[in-house]
């Protein structure tokens, strides 16, 4: 059952870059919020029950259902579903999404230590590279926001991967999960999707012109 969570979740990331609809993110964020919370039922039984009550209440309660519906409303306010971006783009982007996996593979490969889950971080650091690959590749912002959000869940794998040996950092982990998104989607629903049309990262070089 884990490793099939695992593997979903790593094939959410590899169709990450070729999906052309900003809905189609909506739904791998929710959907890999929903994985995540199985991973932390299924990895983390052996920690403080009050430690698993808090990490099971971010990752269904955030996750999984408030950051999508957060999603849904700034596509619906910005009027905007499609990435400006052509084929050749997703390709690039594509080639450079399974680049990340073997190279993620070939660091956990060389870097094991019994003292943490390898497979987690393996899949934590393609996740960690994934929402860089959006940051850099896409121009759109809301796409950028999507892969501050895959960073951060690549962060909270990271914490599985050494939260049965260090349960505080799984909390640390998900408070700062919490601060980012929250402040992120805020300043990006409220101030920027409400003055502009056409959401593209080289708009913002005017702003302070």
């Amino acid at each position: 059952m884990l490793l099939g969570l695992i593997i979903l979740y790593v094939v959410t990331l590899v169709y990450l870059p070729i999906t052309e609809r900003f809905r189609n993110y909506t739904l791998i964020i929710a959907l890999q919020g929903w994985i995540l919370l199985g991973i932390a039922l299924l990895k983390l039984h052996s920690v403080n029950p009050w430690e698993m009550v808090f990490v099971v209440t971010e990752t269904l309660v955030f996750k999984a259902l408030i950051v999508p519906y957060i999603l849904l409303r700034t596509i619906r306010r910005t009027k905007i579903n499609r990435i400006a971006a052509s084929g050749k783009s997703q390709f690039n982007a594509l080639v450079l999404s399974i680049a990340a996996l073997v190279a993620s593979i070939t660091v956990t490969y060389y870097i094991a230590d019994p003292a943490m889950d390898i497979v987690f971080f393996g899949v934590a650091l393609y996740a960690l590279l994934s929402g860089l690959i959006l940051v850099t590749v896409r121009k759109r912002i809301f796409s950028h926001m999507v892969g501050f959000l895959v960073l951060e869940n690549g962060v909270f794998l990271f914490s599985i991967a050494v939260g049965v040996e260090m349960p505080v950092l799984i909390n640390i982990a998900i408070l700062l999960d919490i601060l980012i998104s929250v402040l992120m989607l805020g300043v990006f629903l409220t101030k920027i999707g409400g003055s502009m049309k056409n959401i593209d990262s080289d708009n913002l070089t005017s702003i302070k012109d």
